[in-house]
């Protein structure tokens, strides 16, 4: 893959170089942002998910972010000073280093861009059962631990439109109501009480926050299931003036699209760090190949690869045949001291 360079071939490519690693630090700059973003997001519904959701993404965009500005703010510097001999004689000997740095923190991408995909079931799977134990809960305000879960579940449900885990129904399975707002001596609470296996007091209603106010009618959140408590009114046609949609679907797609787009976004800062890396040994090489350094006019060949991509596997194999080798030969010395 080697390419002839004329001094304007070096300098376009060093300059196009240089724009390209500083829109590289910008992007670093937008995924340490993103990854302190999602952090937030989960921690604000940590309730949500019984404190057990994972924080290896934002943690990994986070330190991606980071090692991108500073990696990419070093490759802006080289490029900048790539064109001055003496300047570039000092960044010579760190290039090497810095291009096996890259292809790991190319590969440590991978892997977050991957995480972002795969680590979704693991959030559906954790507000599943939050959610779950978030309604369970709902009741429990004078609970230590418990104080704020009905104010979260309230919050979450208006602002993302839902009601329940799965649908409106998971009300109707727990008590939400606390017993302290219980009128034990009326026969009618009594009654409902006392008719349940596990003595709940369970009803066909929904919270205040389950309410749809783009509805025309008055909110129904009591009787959802009685026709004949309200007037013109049946629950198997009529579309319900509460939310239809569970919360668990609601944020699922709320993370799962975030996750979508910060993957996709890791892996467009992948693409630009490969480019950048291919760029930087092309610029490097070129340098190093000019018949006359003093004379910046002459003509120099840059590659890729030194030798053909067989070639350059075959040898990097040998190399690691030669390691595995000396480790093993190593290894047998040291067990033949022990045994003397």
């Amino acid at each position: 893959m080697s390419v002839k360079f004329t001094l304007q071939k070096r300098v376009k490519l060093a300059q196009g170089l240089w724009m390209l690693y500083w829109l590289s630090v910008i992007v670093g700059i937008l995924i340490f942002s993103l990854g302190i973003f999602f952090k937030i997001e989960l921690r604000k519904r940590s309730e949500l998910m019984d404190n057990n959701e994972s924080h290896l993404v934002p943690n990994l965009l986070i330190l991606m972010g980071m090692l991108a500005c500073g990696a990419n703010a070093f490759g802006g510097k080289v490029c900048h000073d790539s064109l001055d001999p003496m300047k570039f004689a000092k960044w010579k000997p760190m290039l090497k280093p810095y291009l096996l740095l890259c292809c790991g923190f190319n590969v440590v991408l991978l892997l977050t861009s991957l995480l972002c995909f795969l680590m979704q079931f693991a959030v559906y799977l954790t507000l599943s059962e939050g959610l779950k134990n978030g309604i369970k809960f709902y009741k429990d305000t004078d609970t230590p631990g418990r104080c704020f879960m009905k104010r979260t579940l309230d919050i979450t449900q208006i602002e993302f439109r839902c009601c329940g885990n799965n649908n409106f129904r998971d009300w109707f399975e727990v008590q939400w109501i606390s017993n302290r707002y219980l009128d034990m001596s009326n026969d009618e609470v009594k009654d409902r009480v006392l008719s349940n296996v596990e003595g709940k007091y369970l009803m066909d209603s929904v919270p205040f926050s389950c309410c749809n106010p783009g509805s025309p009618r008055p909110c129904i959140q009591h009787h959802l299931t009685n026709n004949s408590a309200h007037y013109d009114y049946d629950h198997r046609t009529e579309e319900l003036n509460i939310w239809t949609r569970g919360c668990r679907e609601a944020l699922f797609s709320y993370y799962s699209s975030m996750m979508t787009s910060i993957g996709a976004l890791v892996i467009l800062t992948l693409i630009i760090e490969s480019v950048d890396m291919a760029g930087l040994k092309y610029l490097s090489t070129a340098l190093e190949t000019m018949a006359d350094p003093e004379n910046p006019e002459c003509e120099s060949e840059g590659w890729l690869l030194e030798k053909g991509v067989k070639e350059t596997f075959a040898e990097l194999l040998a190399k690691l045949k030669m390691l595995s080798k000396k480790n093993q030969v190593e290894e047998g010395g040291d067990a033949q001291q022990a045994t003397t």
